[in-house]
């Protein structure tokens, strides 16, 4: 029996493994690389004050942003606010009027670093906020995500 003729079939079937194996490692490692530098081009911190059922995002650093295009989503405990804010406004049902900074629809002009969004929740929206309750904010820019940021009642 001659085993030669199956040496270089062989041969080909797992270079061809080896090379797609390693273009899809590859793309994979590019769309990783794409999407970490897409959400680090801005930096936020949270703040949720349960006594006041305030929340507050601080822009700390990085592009600035449009409110006028943003869309906030809120989670507390996991659970999606009943009435999410739109952003920007002044009166929406489920929160307080008059939030603060780029939240509040007279502020014109970009969200830069060092500024503070704020909202207060109103009784009628749910959950309700509890200390110690997670609070997590996602933040897009029309269909993208900008950034998830998490905090912790106090």
């Amino acid at each position: 029996m001659d085993c030669r003729a199956i040496s270089p079939l062989l041969g080909t079937v797992l270079l061809v493994a080896v090379t797609v194996a390693l273009a899809t490692t590859v793309g994979a490692m590019v769309v990783t690389s794409d999407m970490a530098s897409e959400s680090s081009t801005v930096r936020l911190s949270a703040n949720a004050d349960a006594a006041t059922e305030t929340l507050s995002l601080t822009h700390e650093g990085g592009s600035t942003l449009n409110p006028d295009t943003l869309t906030m989503r809120i989670h507390i405990d996991g659970t999606a606010l009943d009435r999410q804010p739109p952003i920007p406004f002044f009166a929406a049902k489920g929160f307080v009027s008059g939030p603060t900074g780029p939240f509040n629809a007279a502020t014109k002009g970009e969200w830069t670093a060092g500024e503070t969004g704020s909202l207060q929740l109103a009784t009628t929206n749910a959950p309700n906020l509890a200390v110690g309750d997670r609070v997590e904010f996602t933040l897009l820019d029309g269909e993208s995500v900008i950034a998830t940021v998490e905090t912790t009642a106090q």
